[in-house]
Parts: structure tokens; C-alpha cells; sequence
């Protein structure tokens, strides 16, 4: 979702040659494959097959592979997103190689080190030579941490690309025909994603989850869209409950279908990061389950607010009495965050070529 407005707004420009590199630290085709068909994605030109492990395995299997494609593509840029285990891999890989690195998505700040992607992050900040942040906290995390102006440019939200472009490929008949599918209308019912281990890895955590949302599904129909990892977790943990007809647990949905459901959602329950910002640009009402978010301008100033589950029936409560607070798209949050790395990518390979040759005259 991420990469996708980048490589067509490069594709576009015939100074730049993209080349997509997938990790296969997704692997699920509803993760990994569906999102290339419905973002109009090219294969690419490089697949790892890194698969599943634990964080080190992971990481280590991705930088030996990428280590392999840079050295073939000799790259004059890698360009990385987020905060995955894939983030951290290669930009440590290619700045090893001594190939400068760009981080998307950088300078978020969560500010709690329990979480793997807390630390991914941080590294893949420290080692970047072009740090492209969403927003204005951002450039603060940066520079707070020593980080010299020059690195840091603020672009705007990239996801925020992808969601403009999706939402207008999205017709009426297809939001019909997907609401149909789970007998849900429009603005009635309650759309959760949750997927984070403090949430769905523990056998209390897991199961206060599901009561909860059993219990609200008695006021609005709950839709849960249920990664594999969670389902198991129910069988492991031997979970077992009378569920409520209008709490529909579902298999994961295509990112297209998802931002269906998400759009007409009456409010979105989740623990996901880029949820958080595709409710603020859709003015839409977001409880993220969690205690902490490396996206605080989405409660300053968008439709989002923490919560734990000793609040959490309270706040959907005020939702669904219509009682929530306004809020605002962020500056930049505009559908043209693409363009904007690209004219940054320009001055930064321009100045970079031009160090290059006044070095080779004076040797």
C-alpha cells in the first residue's frame, strides 16, 4: 500500500527506474499477492521467499537475500517502508554496501521498546540518508534524536495515496454487492481489525476481547475480519463462547474490500497504525486498542483516541450516541505524497551525481 503511489509516480518520471523487491515476510495471499492485483502492481522483479520465523531468523534470512539482489542491481537508492522486520533488514543491508538509504514513513515514535516495530523504526532512522516523514511530529522525533535538518523531509502520508486511488475505483454497485455479501448497510455496524500479540496472544487478553465485542454486538453488528493467527489462538486457548448472530467473524477481505467496509463502517475498532490515518482522512470514529500509537496526530487532530478494556465499552457507547469529537485531515494528507518523494529523490541523486564527478576530476 505503501509502495505502490511511489512506483507508479517513478515509473512516471524517466530519470528513475524502479525496482520492487517483496521479502516474502508476507506470505499470505490475501496479505502479500492480493494487494499487488488490487493496487495494479507488476510482479516483482525480485521475491526473497523469506516466510515466517522468529524476529532474528527472519531479519537474517532477508538481509543474506536482499545482500545478493543489491549487489546484482548495484541500485543508486534502496528505498524502504514502515516499520516491518523487512525495513530493518535492508536498509541495514544496503547501508553495508554503502548504498543510501530512504525511509518512508520515518520518524514515528511510539516510544515503547516492547515493541518489535518500535525498534525497527529507530535503526532504520538512524542509517537513512533521506528520512521522509507524514507529519510534523515526525520532524520533532527526528531532530530530538540528533538528526540533522538536512535528512528530514516532510512529504505527507503515502497511505493516504493509496486510499485516495482505491476509493476511486470503488463504485456503487461494487460498495453494494460488498455489503450484500455480509449483510451489512451502510453506517450500521462496527468493522474490527486487531492482530497485535498483547491483544490477541494471551489466553485473558483474548478472551476480554471477544466478550466485549459480543456484548456490542447486541447494539450494532460487529465485523471482524480475522487474521489466521488469531483463529488459531481461539482453538489453542480452547476459548469457547455462544456468539452472537450479529457478531460475524470473517476470513481476511482484500484491501479494496476492506476500505469498503471501513468507509461505511459507523466506527472502526483496531490496533493497526495505518488504520488509525485511514479513519482520520475518512472522518470516521477509531478506538485503537492499545496504550500507546506512533501516530499521536491522529488523536490531536484526527477522529482517533486510545483505549483499554476497562474504558473501552464507554467510548463506543458515546460513538454510537453520536457523541464523538470532529476532526481534521493533516496538512499533506493529500493524495500526492508520491510526487512529493519523487522531486526529493531527484535533488538528492542530482547532488549526489554531481559530488561524484567533482570528486573523479580532482582525482
Amino acid at each position: 500500500m505503501k509502495m505502490a503511489p511511489l512506483y507508479f509516480a517513478m515509473r512516471g518520471t524517466p530519470a528513475l527506474e524502479p525496482v520492487i523487491v517483496h521479502t516474502g515476510q508476507h506470505y499470505d495471499y490475501v496479505m502479500s499477492q492480493a494487494f499487488f492485483e488490487d493496487l495494479e502492481l507488476p510482479e516483482p522483479e525480485h521475491f526473497l521467499e523469506t516466510g515466517s520465523g522468529t524476529h532474528a531468523e527472519q531479519t537474517g534470512k532477508i538481509m543474506t537475500r536482499f545482500e545478493r539482489v543489491v549487489q546484482e542491481e548495484k541500485p543508486d537508492l534502496v528505498v524502504v517502508f514502515g516499520d516491518v522486520n523487512s525495513t530493518l533488514a535492508c536498509s541495514l543491508t544496503a547501508k553495508k554496501l554503502l548504498v543510501p538509504v530512504a525511509h518512508v514513513e520515518a520518524g514515528l515514535r511510539s516510544f515503547d521498546e516492547t515493541m518489535p516495530e518500535e525498534i525497527n523504526r529507530r535503526v532504520t532512522d538512524t542509517v537513512s540518508d533521506l528520512l521522509f516523514t507524514p507529519s510534523a511530529d515526525g520532524d520533532e522525533n527526528l531532530r530530538r534524536e540528533g538528526v540533522e535538518d538536512g535528512r528530514i523531509q516532510r512529504v505527507g502520508n503515502i497511505m493516504i495515496d493509496s486510499l485516495v486511488a482505491i476509493l476511486n475505483r470503488i463504485d456503487r454497485p461494487h460498495e453494494e454487492e460488498i455489503l450484500a455479501r455480509f449483510r451489512l448497510s451502510a453506517g450500521s455496524y462496527v468493522l474490527v481489525t486487531l492482530h497485535r500479540p498483547s491483544n490477541v496472544d494471551t489466553p485473558d487478553s483474548l478472551r476480554s476481547i471477544l466478550e466485549y465485542l459480543n456484548r456490542l454486538s447486541q447494539k450494532a453488528p460487529v465485523v471482524f475480519p480475522m487474521h489466521p493467527r488469531t483463529k488459531k489462538n481461539i482453538a489453542e486457548f480452547g476459548i469457547e463462547m455462544a456468539f452472537n448472530d450479529a457478531f460475524g467473524i470473517i476470513e481476511p477481505v482484500r484491501y479494496r474490500e476492506f476500505i469498503t467496509l471501513q468507509k461505511n463502517a459507523r466506527f472502526v475498532l483496531t490496533d493497526s497504525g495505518g488504520i488509525q490515518e485511514e479513519t482520520t482522512f475518512l472522518d470516521l470514529p477509531c478506538l485503537t486498542l492499545r496504550p500507546n500509537t506512533e501516530r499521536p496526530i491522529t488523536i490531536t487532530q484526527g477522529t482517533n483516541e486510545l483505549v483499554d478494556m476497562n474504558n473501552v465499552e464507554e467510548q463506543s457507547d458515546l460513538i454510537l450516541a453520536g457523541k464523538w469529537k470532529q476532526g481534521q485531515v493533516p496538512d499533506l494528507w493529500d493524495g500526492h505524497t508520491a510526487e512529493r518523494i519523487v522531486q526529493a529523490m531527484l535533488k538528492f541523486l542530482n547532488a549526489k551525481s554531481t559530488v561524484s564527478e567533482d570528486a573523479a576530476s580532482r582525482a
